[in-house]
């Protein structure tokens, strides 16, 4: 019988991920591809170590690791929106972490230790970007079935979790010589990294699939920002949602609003949250619903196409909004209006 290592386990998954996501040749998935192919890279050393224990591969470990944290963060970074910042000062740790292997011969460094700051630093860094709410990620799709506020939330928690496996690993080899090494790194990598790439991974989805064309929107006379008060910036954002249906773009942003608005999306998000008692991205979802419900009470197309036409991506997050609005599936409000179903349809009324 075949032993296959735990981490060997992990780089599969990974490898699958990895390969679905190269074969997508999409701008806007570089960034998790490069933290899919770090991850796989790490998996299959650590599996290496850990059978072989080959001096080359423990050189290997830490250099790759160090390079999971900053990739986590970029995943993140399209989504912030404005100018984007130069990203070679997130390869320093790993840079930091390769003169330190090659010091470790001769100076016992904290190798470990570092590892562990590493990913704790970029751990709390996403929290606290996540605790910011939708507006830190302006550039993000409004509307998605994941929103990338708990997702950085749901990343930054795995990468303090991960911070505590190198801190566990620094004691063991204290005070246990590293008895218990193989086990923590094969059982907390194993459970870490594959929910932490999908987690990015769905976030990756949510960046627009167009690019950003940056265009002034010429808008009519509107007050002075610091004089208008909420509910008069609430009115603009609705005034342009209908007379523009900018609801029906599934590349719709909370930056591409606000600049098509002329109101800081800051401002926007703060008049939706208090005024409306939800987010900008549940707001923009109640307007593509309600064009859906009069849509199938007044028309005999396909749900599918108006799903679509009312700027949803997938069967998945159309229905769970669709029900959390209305209270029914699509099928059923169009069974209610009195519209025939086609044959498809009728046999899934679940299915759009």
């Amino acid at each position: 019988m075949i032993l296959v290592p735990l981490p060997a386990v992990s780089a599969i998954l990974l490898g699958f991920l990895l390969c679905f996501v190269v074969t997508r040749r999409e701008r806007r998935f570089r960034s998790i591809t490069v933290f899919l192919a770090a991850s796989t890279a790490l998996m299959i050393v650590v599996s290496l170590r850990w059978s072989f224990d080959a001096p080359v591969f423990r050189f290997l470990q830490p250099m790759v690791a160090a390079m999971l944290p900053p990739a986590a963060w970029l995943c993140f970074s399209g989504l912030k929106g404005g100018t984007r910042r130069p990203v070679w000062p997130h390869f320093l740790p790993g840079i930091l972490t390769f003169v330190l292997s090659l010091l470790w011969p001769r100076i016992q460094t904290p190798i470990d230790a570092l590892l562990a700051g590493l990913f704790f630093g970029y751990g709390c860094a996403l929290l606290w970007r996540g605790a910011q709410g939708e507006e830190s990620f302006s550039a993000a799709r409004l509307g998605a079935a994941l929103s990338p506020d708990l997702a950085a939330i749901f990343v930054g928690s795995l990468l303090l979790l991960s911070g505590a496996v190198d801190l566990a690993i620094a004691l063991d080899f204290g005070l246990g010589a590293g008895a218990h090494v193989g086990l923590i790194v094969s059982l907390g990598n194993l459970v870490i990294l594959p929910l932490i790439a999908i987690a990015a991974l769905t976030v990756a989805r949510s960046l627009p699939e167009t690019e950003d064309l940056q265009e002034t929107v010429a808008k009519p006379d509107t007050p002075d920002l610091p004089a208008m008060d909420d509910d008069h910036v609430l009115a603009e954002v609705h005034r342009i949602l209908r007379e523009r249906h900018l609801y029906r773009d599934p590349d719709l942003t909370l930056e591409r609003l606000a600049r098509r608005v002329g109101i800081p999306g800051r401002r926007i998000s703060q008049a939706v949250n208090r005024r409306m008692g939800r987010n900008v991205s549940q707001e923009i979802n109640e307007w593509r619903i309600r064009e859906a419900q009069a849509l199938l009470e007044q028309t005999d197309r396909a749900v599918t196409a108006i799903m679509f036409d009312c700027g949803f991506q997938t069967k998945s997050n159309f229905n769970n909004t669709f029900r959390r609005v209305a209270g029914m599936s699509p099928s059923d409000w169009r069974r209610r209006a009195g519209v025939g179903l086609s044959a498809t349809e009728s046999r899934d009324p679940e299915t759009p």
